[in-house]
Order: C-alpha cells, then structure tokens, then sequence
C-alpha cells in the first residue's frame, strides 16, 4: 500500500499506458503506467481486457522492473 492508500482504490481510467519491447511485439508487450506519486498499473497489451495489477515504486525495483524503460521516470 502506498502511504495508507489501497492502490486498487486509485482510478486509473485515465491512465496512458506505454509499452517495453525488446522486439516487435507479436508475442505481447508488459504496459505501464503511472497512477499516482508512488503508484504503478502494469498491463499485458494481449490481453486490454485484464485489469492491470499494481505496484508502488519500491515493489517494482524489488521485481526488477524499471519505469525508464518505458520512457518513464520513477
């Protein structure tokens, strides 16, 4: 939880999600999003219909992620 707050309490549907290819993503693409100060939706770009799970910072450098390689700062 971020600060007290539940991240799946935060509203996300506004969120612009960016995508981390290696390649040309026919196999699919993990997306990310900021959703808050220390809040991150992460989505899978085959399956837009799946609620993205979420993260805080702290949760997604302890899971190996980097926001920067989605163009994004932490």
């Amino acid at each position: 939880m971020q600060n007290g707050t539940n991240l799946y309490a935060l509203n996300i549907s506004g969120a612009s999600f960016t995508k981390a290819c290696g390649g040309p993503c026919t196999e699919g693409c993990v997306t990310l999003a900021r959703i808050g100060e220390d809040a991150w939706a992460l989505g899978d770009s085959k399956r837009p219909e799946a609620q993205p799970l979420r993260f805080t910072t702290e949760e997604l450098d302890a899971a190996g992620i980097d926001p920067a390689r989605f163009g994004l700062g932490a």
